[in-house]
């Protein structure tokens, strides 16, 4: 059976979030994406935990499901979306939250985000007790600790063995393992003695697991891929797709751990990908001026934007590069596969020519998901010939054009998102003259 699940999203008590992000609302879009696992975002902030404890109930063993008498809201959330059919379960949520350390280490700022996976109520219970006398948890769903990363995982693994760190988007300029402005140049130098208990890491928008295998340093990490999501209609824009005969904390966990081989009733099958130069921080460049510059023009640059002379914010590729010591291509076929894939609505906005939330976008969205039952189920499954039967000539063909990979490309830079589209540009000039 497949199971797909993003471990990685926020509340509406997150800075910058949308104040939608109700557990019944994560629950409904959940269902219409087809995501059977989810985050619950945010288990440090003390009114959400609150929430997840009066309307989570653990159903298999870690995975927790809304209690009954909260199905008339989710019921209601999807049909104000218009959606009167959906062919996937209602998700199982999983406790996971994501922490801000900032810290000085080796004489340089550290600034790296980390998500904590926990395996029931109670252990999150003693987390939120130990990280309040540390930092005020209160103020932000995602908070801030001057803690050292190394003694983070520390702190969560005396507390209950069977939680584990990920290191978050581990390849973000500003807030990450690796990150150009305030990161380390391996695992080791995070999280010292304490590396071996690290056995995953994320990869952020920026990067796809080729990238990654780049990079020997990771050759022993299982590389997954989550949402981040601010919103939840960004709820598994990025994802991982599990098979299995059973789904649970534990056998998620195990299967993470051992990697490829996978546990012995689920093994990560694929992750589900942006197109890297989708995300903010794929380029270098330096948005004030509306510089965007590969690796290699920024060291003809010698770091330093060619408008204004200030520093370049360096990028994912670029940091990506420095590291990278090994051929991916040669170990492609030891690791696990991926598919980049581009959001269905912002499929449908390009080959209409329009906004993602125009009123024409969001009806033939509605219309799609009530034909097929879950946006998951249209982009990797749906034979074209059936999709073709209900939507244009120009939706079917760009939903073609994004699953052969043949798209035209914008790349992101600092904090700008990059343009993936599905519709080329001659087709494009066309539509514009009819």
């Amino acid at each position: 059976m497949r199971y797909i699940a993003d471990f990685h999203i926020h509340s509406k008590y997150s800075r910058a979030c949308s104040k939608y992000l109700e557990l019944e609302s994560i629950a409904a879009w959940a269902q219409i994406k087809g995501i059977n696992v989810v985050s619950c975002g945010d288990f440090t902030h003390p009114r959400w935990f609150a929430d997840i404890e009066k309307k989570l109930i653990e159903t298999v063993p870690g995975l927790f499901s809304l209690r009954p008498e909260y199905a008339p809201e989710i019921s209601a959330i999807q049909n104000k979306a218009g959606i009167s059919h959906v062919a996937s379960p209602l998700p199982l949520f999983i406790l996971t939250t994501e922490i801000s350390c900032i810290y000085s280490k080796g004489g340089k700022v550290r600034r790296v985000h980390l998500l904590i996976f926990a395996p029931s109520l109670e252990v999150v219970c003693k987390i939120n007790a130990k990280l309040s006398t540390l930092g005020k948890l209160a103020s932000d769903g995602r908070p801030i600790l001057g803690l050292d990363a190394k003694e983070l995982l520390k702190i969560v693994t005396d507390i209950s063995s069977d939680c584990f760190i990920v290191p978050a988007h581990i390849w973000t300029p500003w807030f990450a393992l690796f990150g150009s402005k305030s990161g380390f140049d391996a695992i080791e130098e995070c999280f010292d003695e304490l590396s071996p208990l690290i056995f995953a890491a994320e990869t952020g928008l920026s990067s796809d697991p080729l990238m990654n295998w780049s990079v020997s340093n990771l050759n022993a990490i299982t590389l997954i891929s989550n949402s981040d999501a601010h919103s939840v209609e960004k709820l598994g824009r990025e994802a991982n797709v599990f098979e299995g005969t059973e789904i649970s904390y534990p056998v998620i966990r195990d299967a993470l751990q051992k990697g490829k081989q996978g546990a012995p009733s689920l093994r990560l099958d694929y992750t589900i990908e942006f197109f890297p130069e989708e995300g903010r921080y794929h380029f270098d460049g330096h948005r004030d001026c509306g510089v965007s510059l590969t690796p290699e023009q920024t060291k003809n640059c010698k770091g330093l934007c060619p408008k204004c002379s200030r520093p370049l914010t360096v990028g994912v590729l670029h940091r990506v590069s420095d590291l990278a010591d090994q051929d991916a291509q040669k170990i492609r076929k030891e690791k696990i596969p991926y598919k980049n894939i581009i959001p269905l609505r912002e499929i449908i906005a390009q080959s209409f020519g329009q906004g993602v939330n125009s009123k024409r976008v969001r009806e033939q969205y509605i219309k799609v998901i009530n034909s097929f039952g879950s946006e998951f189920e249209i982009l990797l499954d749906t034979p074209l010939e059936d999709f073709s039967r209900v939507v244009s000539r120009e939706l079917a063909h760009a939903l073609r054009t994004m699953r052969s990979g043949e798209v035209e490309i914008i790349p992101g830079y600092d904090g700008v998102y990059g343009v993936i589209s599905a519709v080329k540009t001659k087709r494009k000039k066309q539509q514009a003259l009819v």
